[in-house]
This record gives structure tokens, sequence and C-alpha cells, in this order.
């Protein structure tokens, strides 16, 4: 008489390895990188509309952004392996563990890639497919390839790759680009070297180890945290060039007013007292002054137009 298993031994093998396999894969995207950047592209659309654009469009750009972002962020894997197994940050990820074999997350990344294309262009249109597409290609060749592992200055220039979004989201409703578009591709890129240089300080030993020069590793720290608080007063001036291009209301005014005098206080306080504590922090707080700022956009643009 054949033996009945337990219920609970029956579990359907094949099923727990798509599981697996799907978040090992979704692992090598970054999904919370891919968050900041689509938080930047919603609210784009919503200013360039003036209002609410279609679900359907709002649905499709955001795949489509996720896609070129992910595919973005998985060859940047691909390329970055070998660094990647000698910093305790990103030991885990899975091109590091062997889950996932190079020749395959290329061809992931690649794939990725070609879908965001494929949305973008067939669900907007032909600019805000090219723009995903020319941000991928910066990411990689220009940041991941070129400018990283040569000069302590690669996040300022590199940065402008994620600063992209801000422009599909406006080019995916107008066709075109214009200049509250542009003013919110400045806000990102200026904000970015701040942000990621705080995290550098966090992680200083292990970009050193890596012999990457993030700004902490090739002049020091105290230079670091002194060019964080400087790009702090240039991160907030920006956010208020919006007015300049665009009609925005008093909630948008009075919320940029209250997150820069916060950022640029974060920024103080890390510039006397650069600790690895106290920097991860100014980095969590940089997330959520930039996500807030964008919601405020969005949400200042629909109470002006209800």
């Amino acid at each position: 008489m054949s033996e009945v298993l337990p219920r609970s031994y029956a579990a359907p093998e094949p099923r727990r390895r798509a599981r697996d396999v799907f978040r090992t894969y979704l692992a090598l995207t970054k999904p919370r990188v891919i968050e900041l950047l689509l938080i930047t592209t919603v609210p784009a659309m919503i200013l360039a509309q003036q209002g609410m654009p279609s679900i359907g469009l709002i649905l499709a750009v955001l795949v489509g952004g996720s896609f070129a972002a992910g595919g973005a962020n998985t060859i940047n894997c691909w390329i970055e392996r070998d660094r990647d197994q000698v910093m305790r940050r990103t030991q885990n990820r899975p091109l590091v563990t062997g889950a996932v074999e190079p020749a395959a997350a290329l061809i992931f990344g690649i794939v990725l890639n070609l879908l965001a294309f494929a949305v973008l262009w067939s669900a907007a249109n032909l600019l805000s497919a090219c723009l995903a597409l020319a941000a991928t290609l910066f990411y990689v060749f220009v940041y991941t390839i070129w400018l990283k592992p040569r000069t302590d200055q690669n996040i300022v220039i590199g940065g402008a790759a994620g600063a992209v979004p801000a422009l599909i989201g406006w080019a995916a409703v107008t066709g075109s680009l214009a200049a509250p578009a542009w003013v919110m591709f400045a806000l990102v890129f200026v904000w970015t070297p701040p942000h990621f240089w705080a995290l550098a300080v966090r992680y200083r030993d292990d970009y050193a180890a890596a012999g990457i020069p993030m700004l902490p590793v090739a002049r020091g720290i105290e230079a670091a945290t002194k060019q964080i608080f400087a790009y702090s007063w240039v991160v907030v001036a920006v956010s208020f060039t919006l007015g300049l291009t665009t009609t925005v209301g008093p909630l948008y005014l009075v919320v940029a007013a209250v997150l820069g005098v916060m950022f640029i206080g974060g920024a103080w306080q890390l510039l006397r007292n650069p600790d690895p504590t106290r920097a991860i922090r100014f980095f969590g707080f940089s997330n959520i002054y930039l996500a807030a700022l964008f919601v405020t956009i969005a949400v200042d643009t629909l109470i002006r137009n209800r």
C-alpha cells in the first residue's frame, strides 16, 4: 500500500522554485531604487497634464519605467559583480552568491530594456521611449563603466541618469519637453550627489576595498560632508525655481520651505558630526525629502486644477 504524505509535505515544488527564481531576478533590478525613480515620474505627468492623466497612460509609463530602470540596474549588477564581491553591502546580490548566471543576468537586463522601449513607444510616444533608452545607456556606459571607477565626481555627472524619469513622465503626456520638466530633472540631478555621498560616508571602507574613488574615499570624509552641505543649499534653491517656469500654489511653497530647512539642517548636522550613523540617517531623510517634494508637486497641481 503506497504511503500518503501529510498535506504539509505535498506543497508543489515547481511553484516554490518559480517563486524563488522570481525573487532572485527581482533582486537584480534593485526594486527600492526603482520606487524612488518612479515617484518622480507620476508628478511630472500630473504637472504636464495640469490634472490627472488617464490611468492607462500612468500604468503604462510606470510599467515601462520599471522595466527600463530594472534593466539598467541588472546590467549594472552584471558589470560590477566582481566589485560587489568585496563590498559587505553588496555581497548578497544574486550574481555574487551564484544564484544567477552572469550570461542570464545580462540577457535579462537587455530584454527588460527592449520591453521598456516597446511599452513606452506603443502606450505613450517615441520620445519617452528614447529617453528611457538613453538613460540606460548613460547609466551603463558613462556612469558605471567610465566615470565610477575613474573619478570622485562620478555621481555628480552620472546622476543625470536617475533624473531622466521626470523627463519621461512629461514627454509621455505632451510628446515634448518644456522648462518645468527640465527644472524637475535639475532638482533630481543636484539632489543625487549629497544623497549618494551620505551613503558613501557610511560605507567608505566598502568603496575603498572595491577601489571605487567615491568622494569620501578619494578626498576624505570632511571634504565629502562639506560638499554635501554645499549641495544641500543648491538643492533647495533649485526646488524654488519651479515657480519661475510654471504656476505653483502656496502648498508647494510652504512644503518646499519646510523640507528645505530640514534638508539643510540635516546636512549641517552631518558636517558637524560626520559619523556613519548620522550619514545613513541623512541618506534616509534625503529619500523622504525627494519623495515628499514630488508628491507635493502632484497634490498642489491637482488642488489648483480641481
